[in-house]
């Protein structure tokens, strides 16, 4: 993992190549106030749309990348995934409207488009098909975790474009980890559903935690992604709320960063 200027981005190196430009932002380098202080990227929060646009350009700037090359995902914690096209650049890159139908998944093969969705605890998951230069984008939170948003959208690359799951580099990004996502009896009991015969949940006391990491990792593998090309980043939102926000931690008083993708022309 590489550090950018002012810990505004962190890259990571199962996705490190020159043809490929992403990164997970924290919360830092912007211009929101508390309590969006000061890098959030996400107009569903009531703050300053202007202080947004502004925050977004710097990030967009630091990759070096162009908003109008940019498409943001209308998330719904789902497991839609989207084919974005050259007919979506833009959308939702400086302003509240995200590519439609929502979906919290996003992939392309067009060079120069970048894909970006929005977080807060919830878990990003970042694609790469070095071989047919493809690359996706998914929001997953507990509900898309476990309704296989991983799965899907290994799917969907497959069958949009001839992608090989073998071939597929993983990122598993910041969001609650094991340590700290305590879950309601539903959750749980819905993620032994799904997941019936791997290790996701855990007993702290007289609590239950759900491992995103650990269900997220069981579902690409189970879809042929090779585990040794899946990174998870180890990186608890709830942990880390003074780099990134967290909406556990704050009460959902709070902004989102963003995990963004893209391949360079």
């Amino acid at each position: 993992m590489t550090e950018y200027p002012r810990a505004m981005l962190r890259r990571f190196a199962i996705l490190e190549h020159s043809d490929l430009v992403h990164a997970i932002t924290t919360r830092h380098g912007g211009v929101s106030q508390p309590p969006y202080a000061t890098l959030n990227l996400s107009f569903s929060r009531p703050d300053d749309p202007a202080a947004v646009r502004e925050n977004r350009q710097r990030v967009y700037a630091a990759l070096e990348i162009e908003a109008a090359r940019v498409v943001a995902a209308g998330q719904v914690h789902g497991s839609d995934v989207l084919v974005v096209r050259e007919q979506h650049a833009g959308l939702g890159a400086l302003g509240p409207s995200p590519i439609r139908p929502p979906a919290d998944a996003l992939i392309t093969d067009r060079p120069n488009l970048f894909l970006l969705a929005c977080f807060a605890d919830c878990t990003p998951l970042l694609f790469w098909d070095p071989v047919r230069r493809v690359v996706g984008v998914a929001h997953a939170g507990w509900q898309g975790t476990l309704k296989g948003i991983a799965a899907a959208t290994v799917a969907a690359m497959r069958t949009a474009f001839g992608s090989n799951p073998s071939d597929l580099r993983v990122l598993i990004g910041p969001s609650a980890g094991p340590c700290c996502y305590n879950v309601w009896p539903h959750v749980a009991a819905a993620a032994r559903q799904a997941l019936p015969h791997d290790d996701v949940l855990r007993q702290v006391g007289d609590q239950t935690h759900f491992d995103l990491w650990a269900a997220n990792r069981a579902m690409l593998r189970r879809s042929g992604v090779p585990d040794a090309q899946i990174e998870t980043s180890a990186i608890c939102t709830i942990c880390q709320v003074a780099d990134f926000f967290s909406h556990r931690a704050e009460q959902g008083a709070t902004g989102r960063f963003a995990a963004i993708i893209g391949l360079r022309g």
